[in-house]
């Protein structure tokens, strides 16, 4: 019992830094702060509104990890569902000659690694009986 509450705070806490980063990243290239959408190159605003959208969840995650509730995996399972939808677009527009950056392709296929991570360590460490409140 205690060791998976380690595991869920420490998963909490590499999760929340990861949404935040993400967070921070994706909003600055949606509105434009501090200049980073000009440092962003070819950026495909889909994705990065996909990121945006993962980041919410995995903030929803954390919490979720902080307080042991089985909605952490549903979280975690609906960011990853977006992340894979958005990777088969993602490789239809660059198939159709879409302007893009290499590294854009290699985010993806990491994010979803991660989400896919967390997800495992969401369905085994929280017990699975719990209640999503």
């Amino acid at each position: 019992m205690k060791n998976k509450k380690i595991i869920n705070t420490v998963s909490a806490t590499i999760l929340a830094l990861f949404a935040l980063l993400t967070l921070f990243l994706s909003s600055s290239v949606i509105f434009d702060w501090f200049g980073i959408r000009a440092k962003e190159g070819n950026y495909v605003l889909f994705i990065v509104w996909t990121n945006f959208m993962s980041s919410i969840l995995y903030l929803i995650a954390v919490f979720g990890f902080l307080k042991n509730k089985k909605g952490t995996f549903w979280a975690l399972i609906v960011a990853l569902g977006i992340l894979i939808i958005a990777f088969i677009a993602l490789l239809v527009y660059v198939n159709n000659g879409g302007i893009h950056e290499a590294k854009t392709i290699k985010a993806m296929v990491f994010r979803m690694l991660v989400t896919l991570s967390f997800s495992l360590i969401a369905f085994f460490s929280i017990k699975q009986n719990s209640t999503i409140n």
